[in-house]
């Protein structure tokens, strides 16, 4: 029995439809009850409450976790003592930088130690930025043909986070993948603009890409997150600390398959820009 937290987001959901399809049997972590979960056994738990998750735990041998929860140490003692065998941890690029001065980077870093030292054979994913990020133009492209974003000069090998559930779903069931770190990109480098355009040829439309400045951008997300995350942001993409830019074989490596293309994603998720 595999255990996958945060079965409803971007890549738990992906990695339930995943392993169900391989035909290994899931149980689907989520915050409240939402209703039935094809192929899975959906179970009610918070990670921040470790001390509750152990009915979630029982019978699993293989447990995905996603980053950045108060307890890990508590939740990865849990696992332990519930006779996980294999643990596979969402992680993020920036961790291998070890600047906790960056909050975003600081909380993937903690992750990452807890996991080390928790005593479960364990497989660590630094996945570059999710094709999905696209959806927050939606709202634009569905009242117009212009995306106005941040960041326009930078360029990112995104991947789809089913290539992020393919690689987790083989280091949970097949042996091998104990104690990697693994970067995992997209198969293309893109701007922002490239990826507007690959939307509008997929959509039929004549889209357009203008970037904010740097000023807008920062008024804009401090008006919606912590000031702390968009300052680690700005220090990513805008001093340039992290490089997200390269086409890394790992997806293919691991999974046997090439990673899916902006363009196959498009494709899938067109219905969201109309």
């Amino acid at each position: 029995m595999i255990l996958v937290s945060g079965a409803t987001g971007n890549v738990g959901r992906e990695l339930v439809r995943t392993l169900v399809d391989r035909e290994v049997p899931v149980r689907a972590l989520t915050r409240r009850d939402g209703g039935r979960i094809e192929g899975a056994q959906r179970v009610v738990g918070d990670l921040d409450h470790p001390a509750g998750l152990r009915p979630a735990l029982e019978g699993v041998s293989g447990l995905f976790l996603l980053p950045g929860y108060q307890d890990m140490p508590g939740v990865l003692a849990a696992a332990r003592d519930a006779g996980v065998s294999r643990v596979v941890q969402l992680s993020g690029g920036s961790a291998g930088s070890g600047d906790t001065g960056n909050a975003i980077s600081a909380y993937m870093i903690r992750t990452e130690e807890a996991v080390r030292a928790c005593g479960i054979p364990w497989t660590l994913l630094r996945p570059y930025g999710f094709m999905t990020n696209a959806l927050e133009w939606a709202p634009q492209l569905r009242s117009g043909d212009v995306v106005r974003a941040p960041f326009g000069g930078v360029r990112v090998a995104v991947i789809d986070p089913a290539d992020i559930a393919a690689v987790a779903a083989t280091a949970l069931v097949e042996d091998g993948h104990a104690g990697r770190v693994y970067a995992l990109s997209g198969p293309e480098s893109l701007l922002p603009a490239d990826r507007v355009r690959v939307l509008g040829e997929v959509l039929g439309r004549d889209l357009r890409f203008e970037a904010q400045p740097d000023d807008e951008a920062w008024a804009e997300m401090t008006a919606r997150m912590p000031e702390a995350y968009v300052r680690a942001f700005f220090d990513f993409y805008v001093d340039g600390s992290l490089d997200e830019s390269r086409v890394l074989p790992t997806v293919r490596d691991v999974t046997g398959r090439p990673p899916r293309t902006f363009a196959d994603w498009a494709r899938a998720h067109a219905d969201a820009f109309r």
